[in-house]
């Protein structure tokens, strides 16, 4: 997460990409863009907003050296010689266009931006933007002719959202540039951060933290939900939650131990992570640091519903991990030949 409270743009330009695969140019301007005052008020929380919220951040990547990462190349040039600003920009959209290798690759306006003052755990530094406008909406503009108003369509760039957007720090760690990425339209997201940037997630707690749960959710869809009901999945992703909001350090063997009951689980769950390693080419650490930002964040985003096919739906809650197995049994009725939910309360709200 970045602050922005003390940030400014020190040089802005506009190119334009486009997609080598349906033969469409690229454009490059000359000049650095002048505003005024209202369009700068507007540009600067547009483009740095998206960050406020990201809590992972990336490395640049390379399978032989990092100095040959091209975007790696041309951020040095341009924190080491700010005159060269603009001819390293139209590289950055070269290299860009060179990703656009199928037809579902949209063209766009690039912004390339200088920032100074950003804020990003506890230190202010410089740092490059690198932003691809894919989408424009549709506006209406007024006008006035032979004394009457009348009313045009026009397209234009949505301030409320960036399609594609980077942040490369002038600041490092024995990883390397420190670097942001959002990414709005991720139907492509092998072309932005793969093949465009080449980065990947830096080897950090929030790492940890992020590949643990995501093992977590997919066992548990795959798994859980298929072979034991929807109860089972939500409740165990429940206590994944709490039992990473009350450790400060993750043991896997801790883990599986307060979570499963059973050694069945205990073997599936094992299995399961051995094959989601290797689909993942990652390898998962048996102890790491929690990092409380991803868990904040992941916990929005897990859905604790049981949808039935008789349009019931029973929402359990996330925070309260063991209500479920304590006051909801899932059972089959021979004599209806469906299966069902009993809920124990002492109240309705």
């Amino acid at each position: 997460m970045i602050s922005r409270k003390n940030a400014a743009i020190s040089k802005f330009i506009i190119h334009k990409v486009g997609n080598k695969f349906n033969d469409t140019k690229n454009a490059f301007s000359e000049k650095i863009v002048d505003f005024d005052e209202a369009s700068y008020d507007l540009m600067l929380p547009f483009l740095l907003k998206p960050f406020g919220s990201v809590v992972q951040s990336y490395r640049f990547n390379h399978h032989a050296n990092i100095s040959l990462n091209e975007i790696n190349s041309y951020c040095a040039q341009m924190f080491n010689d700010e005159e060269a600003f603009v001819e390293v920009s139209k590289h950055m959209v070269m290299h860009l266009f060179e990703q656009s290798s199928s037809a579902q690759i949209k063209t766009g306006d690039v912004l390339i931006v200088m920032f100074d003052g950003i804020e990003f755990r506890d230190m202010t530094t410089n740092a490059i933007g690198i932003f691809k406008i894919e989408s424009k909406v549709n506006f209406f503009q007024t006008y006035l002719e032979n004394n009457s108003y009348d009313v045009l369509v026009q397209k234009g760039i949505n301030s409320k959202k960036v399609d594609k957007g980077c942040l490369i720090l002038n600041q490092s760690d024995t990883e390397g540039n420190i670097i942001l990425s959002v990414d709005n339209n991720s139907y492509d997201a092998q072309y932005w951060i793969n093949h465009f940037l080449n980065i990947k997630y830096a080897d950090d707690a929030n790492n940890h933290t992020q590949q643990y749960i995501e093992l977590c959710k997919e066992f548990s869809t795959e798994i859980l939900k298929t072979s034991y009901g929807a109860k089972e999945q939500n409740t165990f992703l429940a206590q994944t939650i709490d039992f990473f909001k009350e450790n400060e350090i993750v043991n896997v063997e801790r883990f599986k131990e307060e979570l499963f009951e059973n050694e069945k689980h205990i073997r599936e769950f094992e299995n399961f992570k051995k094959d989601y390693e290797g689909e993942q080419n990652l390898v998962i650490r048996n102890q790491f640091d929690v990092a409380e930002a991803v868990v904040t964040k992941e916990k929005r985003k897990i859905k604790t519903d049981i949808k039935l096919d008789t349009n019931i739906q029973i929402k359990l809650d996330i925070d309260s991990p063991d209500a479920s197995a304590e006051y909801l049994e899932r059972g089959y009725d021979d004599e209806k030949k469906m299966h069902y939910y009993k809920v124990f309360f002492n109240e309705e709200d």
